[in-house]
């Protein structure tokens, strides 16, 4: 990216909540805490110091499948920037008194987002999906598992996971391909590692999840099972999703919110990981007119199965697809993210043209046909609120 003047820098690690063992449940989320408390060279202020007094600025997040430390700076400060990633994501302290202090700010994290309805709404639907699967476990982990972790505990999984061949390391901006990749193999780790193997759910998804709380809003999420990541299959359910809640002229946000007024918020989307997949409604209402919610939601994934969706809203899906995609990628960070997630999870980058063309060549039948295949599955509903809705 020539025309910029920043860099962006990411390492994305092959690691995430599902590939922990019941007893470390939450550790790659105690990591991504971890690696910004110092390396035997530097310290947590030291690293911070050094990205803000070049204007920079670094942050990190993890998912059920894979953790990311990544640093925006300008171009001119490249080396430092890979120089410093590399310390912290290959050669972390972990030094116990930080341990402890990290471990009393992950607490408080937790506590924050159980205070979060409309966002424990979801971890209650995904352990509803996947039952006695780590990928419906939370991946902030819980109370239990995070008190009972040692510093020794995580700096084994740390070993085990944050080696070279299980990570990608994605840059974009004003940089040269040569010179990242001689940067990166001067400070590589020690060789070797690689993937973590892991099994699909089993186990068929749950009905219902009903936690009773005393909320000012019932929050609503339904969900049918869809493809997993690789399935060609998500490109039709994309365009379902659009269609159902991807935006403001969505049959969901049209019907619920426009048209009756029930909800503030209403939206669809997409869930894809190794092996399993859904697709889900969220929607937060008062407690008195949920159930009115659930059976809207209910009747236009009924209706959308039985008869599909039509060439106009195919064309709108696809019209906010690829525009979407253009605007996504205007800056060195969306761009990184692209690189770094598409060479992770599906090992290779599809180009731009490779993905409009693929957008522009579903067909109304395929679409209709992804929405007749997953729309029929069986459903899970999860709830929050004073009632059951």
């Amino acid at each position: 990216m020539s025309e910029i003047r920043s860099v962006s820098i990411g390492f994305w690690v092959g690691t995430g909540s599902v590939d922990e063992a019941p007893e470390l449940a939450g550790a790659s989320h105690f990591l991504e805490h971890l690696l910004f408390k110092g390396t035997a060279q530097r310290s947590a202020r030291s690293i911070a110091l050094a990205v803000e007094s070049v204007g920079g600025d670094m942050n990190a997040f993890t998912t059920k499948e894979y953790t990311t430390f990544y640093v925006r700076l300008l171009a001119d400060d490249v080396a430092m920037g890979l120089e410093l990633m590399s310390d912290i994501v290959w050669a972390p302290a972990l030094r116990p008194d930080e341990f402890e202090t990290e471990r009393r700010v992950i607490l408080e994290e937790i506590l924050m987002h159980s205070d979060e309805p409309s966002d424990q709404v979801h971890d209650l639907l995904a352990d509803a999906l996947f039952p006695g699967h780590p990928l419906g476990r939370e991946v902030l982990g819980d109370p239990e598992t995070v008190n009972a972790m040692t510093v020794d505990d995580v700096a084994a999984f740390h070993s085990l996971h944050y080696r070279p061949g299980n990570i990608v390391v994605a840059v974009a901006g004003n940089v040269e391909h040569d010179e990242v990749v001689e940067l990166v193999g001067s400070r590589v780790g020690s060789a070797g590692g690689k993937p973590p193997t892991r099994s699909a759910p089993s186990a068929p998804a749950l009905a219902r999840r009903d936690l009773e709380r005393d909320t000012e809003q019932a929050h609503l999420a339904v969900a049918v099972p869809g493809p997993d990541r690789d399935d060609e299959d998500r490109h039709s359910l994309a365009v379902v999703e659009h269609v159902l809640g991807g935006g403001m002229a969505s049959r969901l946000f049209q019907s619920v919110r426009e048209e009756r007024g029930l909800a503030y918020s209403v939206y669809a989307y997409r869930l894809g990981f190794e092996g399993a997949g859904a697709l889900a409604v969220y929607a937060g209402s008062s407690p008195s007119r949920s159930g009115e919610v659930l059976d809207l939601v209910m009747a236009e994934l009924d209706r959308m199965a039985a008869s599909g969706i039509t060439d106009e809203e195919l064309a709108s899906a696809k019209g906010h697809m690829r525009g979407s995609l253009a605007l996504g990628l205007e800056d060195s960070g969306a761009r990184m993210s692209r690189l770094g997630h598409a060479q992770l999870v599906h090992g290779r980058v599809k180009s731009l043209d490779e993905v409009e063309k693929k957008i522009e060549e579903l067909t109304l039948e395929e679409v209709n046909e992804s929405a007749r295949r997953w729309l029929n599955g069986p459903r899970t509903v999860a709830s929050i609120g004073p009632s059951k809705p």
